[in-house]
């Protein structure tokens, strides 16, 4: 049967789900939206699937493979839905939990430390591009976005469902279990020795990338084991944090490639 009120007890829950991360984290899911988002999610983690009328009559059944799905009218689509144009489904996905262990498994990992990051489109970007990168796992501290943001969720591109990640309490400890590994850290900074093409990204390291409006913290900064400089021409101080920490991973990939 078709959903055609938007008082359905299952509304309300996806309601809830997009809204209050709490509610997220609680039932351990998050929301994803879209033709693309479905098709690329690993079938085994879908708990449920809700798709509109109008996609469903487009698509048939064998669009769904299988899988259990809601058909919703699309007026009550459209009240669950976080974009303005909806693609017409939506999945409610079980989360991965990462541990530190998963990311620093294999040689050499390549890992990226993000302090209170808060900008959904700036974490979704450096997570989609960090997998372009080849970079291990992305740590972030406890008081940066939730990266099950429905926002941060689209910026990713699907990269959530692939990309390791991990939230902390306090990214200084996970330095000192960085540092025990060998793992060798570099924050950005206008104090930095050599710029940041200058060194040797060949062995274990992570960077550093901090808050969007006042950096990374002098604190963490000063934890680090190496700082480094992004040149810059005119009176720039700082680039967008999503751009730096692209600029960075993509060093130790050229390096590690042998360009």
């Amino acid at each position: 049967m078709m959903i055609t009120s938007t008082s359905n007890p299952q509304v309300k829950h996806l309601q809830q789900l997009a809204k209050k991360a709490k509610v997220r984290k609680e039932e351990g899911v998050y929301l994803v939206e879209g033709i693309k988002m479905y098709q690329e999610a690993p079938r085994e983690r879908i708990q449920k699937v809700y798709i509109s009328k109008s996609l469903f009559e487009e698509k048939g059944q064998a669009f769904l493979a299988g899988l259990e799905a809601e058909i919703l009218d699309d007026r009550v689509f459209a009240s669950v839905s976080d974009t303005k144009t909806p693609q017409g489904i939506l999945c409610i996905i079980k989360r991965n939990n990462y541990q530190l262990e998963d990311m620093i498994q294999k040689e050499n990992p390549h890992l990226l430390l993000l302090e209170q990051l808060q900008d959904p489109g700036n974490v979704g970007t450096i997570l989609r591009t960090a997998e372009g990168a080849g970079v291990d796992g992305v740590i972030l501290s406890g008081t940066s976005v939730d990266l099950y943001n429905p926002k941060t969720i689209r910026s990713t591109m699907g990269s959530i469902y692939r990309m390791p990640f991990l939230y902390v309490d306090a990214l200084e400890e996970i330095l000192l279990q960085l540092s025990k590994k060998g793992i060798r850290t570099y924050a950005a900074h206008l104090d930095g020795k050599n710029s940041y093409d200058k060194e040797d990204y060949q062995s274990g390291c992570a960077f550093l990338i901090g808050n969007e409006g006042n950096g990374l913290s002098e604190s963490l900064s000063q934890k680090a084991d190496t700082l480094i400089r992004i040149p810059m021409q005119g009176k720039l101080e700082s680039l967008n944090a999503a751009v730096a920490a692209s600029i960075l991973m993509y060093e130790v990939y050229r390096q590690r490639r042998g360009i």
